[in-house]
């Protein structure tokens, strides 16, 4: 029988890295991927599946944040679980002001062009906006946010760039399944799920 560890692979042992410093690491996830797959998915692929696993695409680890917010009202995603805590709402639009933000740097943009006046997190829902109309439009900045930074991946992949935006992409990924997790126990809190 073969032993598996608890990177799911069998006999897998990772393998050092040397780096310039002659210190030495363990692989990293998408060096281990490349490794495991072989030719078969390259790294611009494995950088824009992680982009969208993390966001819309059925994945092993549960619910992404598309499907996180799947089937949530606007009640249910101003409902605050104490004074001065994110809702739902505010969570959803903060993930599309940080994929903005990716995606300024990753084309050069300035500063302070998001769609909407401030930084990282929103005060939502505006006084007297507790409306599906409202809240459809605000998830509506959150898709078009995530459409537009993967096309500037494409582009940044298409330019060869895949190695300085590696970081980046996977961090928005990561933002992405965070905030899902923050969002699904906030449904279970209000008995939404």
């Amino acid at each position: 029988m073969q032993k598996i560890n608890d990177c799911g692979i069998k006999n897998f042992k990772p393998a050092p890295i040397p780096f310039q410093n002659n210190l030495t690491v363990q692989k990293s996830g998408a060096k281990l991927a490349h490794d495991v797959l072989g030719e078969t998915m390259k790294g611009s692929e494995l950088l824009l599946n992680a982009l969208e696993e993390g966001y819309w695409k059925k994945a092993w680890h549960g619910p992404n944040l598309k499907q996180a917010l799947k089937g949530v009202t606007a009640r249910e995603a101003a409902w605050r679980p104490a004074p001065g805590r994110h809702n739902i709402w505010e969570e959803a639009l903060h993930a599309a002001y940080w994929k903005y933000d990716v995606r300024r740097i990753l084309e050069g943009g300035k500063r302070g062009s998001f769609v909407l006046k401030g930084s990282n997190f929103f005060s939502r829902p505006e006084k007297g906006r507790v409306t599906e109309a409202a809240w459809k439009a605000d998830k509506g900045i959150l898709e078009n946010e995530h459409e537009r930074l993967r096309e500037a991946v494409k582009k940044a992949v298409k330019k060869g760039r895949e190695q300085k935006v590696a970081r980046l992409i996977y961090g928005v990924a990561f933002h992405d399944i965070y905030h899902a997790g923050q969002i699904r126990l906030l449904r279970r809190l209000q008995g939404a799920d």
